[in-house]
């Protein structure tokens, strides 16, 4: 029985001491200010590849603070206009510099989000083209998803999930 109780109060120590730990490092690891860069070399690559195709592409964003999302979320409930998040501040790997969101711009200079397009005219749906293109690169498709699809968005998560994230666990800088 002594064993048992001092096997539960180590137990209790540890569980302490993890969480002290993962509050620190929270507090302790700034929040990113900019596009991850692999994330960022593959954005360009893709972009790149895209026009290859005969497909231009804009990034219509990428790195997002936690300002800027609650602002997001706020639109469509709070404020005017339609809803075009489902996350508040923190919980967007917009703000942790690891998504972007794209868009198709045609010839001259109208941005639009038809995922039917076909300009290149090769039998297959620029959008298509372009999310296939995304994914040989390790962005994930938000149009895969099984419950809000959010068709415009790519991103890498570098199997870290959100919560992760807001604990301070960050992506390596380069590849391994």
């Amino acid at each position: 029985m002594k064993i048992l109780k001092f096997l539960f109060f180590i137990a209790v120590l540890a569980s302490i001491y993890y969480l002290i730990t993962l509050e620190w490092k929270k507090r302790n690891t700034p929040l990113p200010t900019e596009l991850h860069p692999i994330v960022a070399e593959n954005r360009d690559i893709l972009i790149q590849r895209a026009a290859s195709k005969g497909i231009n592409i804009v990034i219509t964003d990428d790195f997002r603070s936690a300002e800027e999302q609650d602002r997001l979320y706020a639109q469509g409930r709070s404020k005017e206009g339609t809803i075009v998040t489902h996350v508040e501040g923190g919980e967007s790997y917009h703000n942790y510099g690891l998504a972007i969101d794209f868009a198709l711009k045609l010839d001259d200079g109208t941005v639009v989000w038809d995922l039917e397009r076909d300009g290149n005219q090769n039998g297959k749906s620029d959008w298509m083209e372009v999310v296939q293109i995304a994914k040989e690169r390790g962005f994930e498709w938000g149009g895969d998803w099984s419950g809000f699809k959010d068709y415009p968005h790519l991103e890498m998560d570098f199997g870290l999930s959100i919560r992760e994230l807001q604990y301070g666990e960050r992506p390596p800088k380069t590849k391994e």
